[in-house]
């Protein structure tokens, strides 16, 4: 445990962080820019993907043991566009684009993605894991009562990805999660940190 803190606290480490965490910001913002940028600027960078040397400096983190893929948390966050733009939608908050991010155990982005902000988030984390930055999957996500979803376990459990969130007070299906796994929910401070630094 001491040698994992140690190398996340390495300046070496932080310096490979930040700029993966820089990298992310830029892609998601370059690839929804607002309809009042000149075309010419939109274009630029529409695809949102990672470039060769972002992947191999999130491949070279986690070799060297500075990403944890054991316990990440997914989250999803409201961007207003009131201008327009693309992979932006209509919601009862206005019109905007809903950021997606996945963090690991120490709370880098481990994938990151932008959507319309109409679709609910448990349809985009498919999209999400879709867009990881690492080929290695999470071996769990831990998400708010906003994943809690039947439909999404089965998905993701057919991947060989455990999802844990609690369950809706309304829930009226059987319980799925019990409280062992459920005590990792209480570091999902970590994600909402990742949208912090972006």
């Amino acid at each position: 445990m001491r040698a994992r803190l140690s190398a996340l606290v390495n300046p070496v480490n932080r310096l490979i962080s930040a700029e993966t965490i820089q990298t992310a910001a830029e892609g998601i913002y370059t690839c929804a820019y607002p309809l009042a940028l000149p075309y010419r600027l939109q274009s630029s960078n529409r695809a949102c993907s990672m470039s060769r040397k972002d992947l191999e400096l999130a491949r070279d983190l986690r070799e060297r043991g500075g990403i944890d893929l054991e316990g990440c948390f997914v989250d999803g966050t409201f961007a207003p566009a009131k201008k327009g733009g693309g992979c932006v939608g209509k919601t009862k908050r206005g019109k905007g684009t809903k950021i997606m991010a996945i963090a690991d155990g120490a709370g880098l982005p481990v994938a990151v993605c932008i959507e319309s902000a109409s679709p609910h988030e448990v349809t985009l984390v498919d999209r999400l894991l879709r867009n990881r930055f690492l080929q290695e999957l999470p071996e769990r996500i831990i998400g708010d009562m906003a994943y809690d979803s039947d439909r999404l376990d089965r998905s993701l459990e057919d991947i060989g990805v455990e999802m844990i969130a609690p369950h809706r007070s309304n829930r009226v299906r059987p319980a799925t999660q019990d409280r062992r796994p459920l005590r990792r929910y209480r570091r999902r401070w970590k994600v909402e940190r990742l949208f912090a630094w972006l």
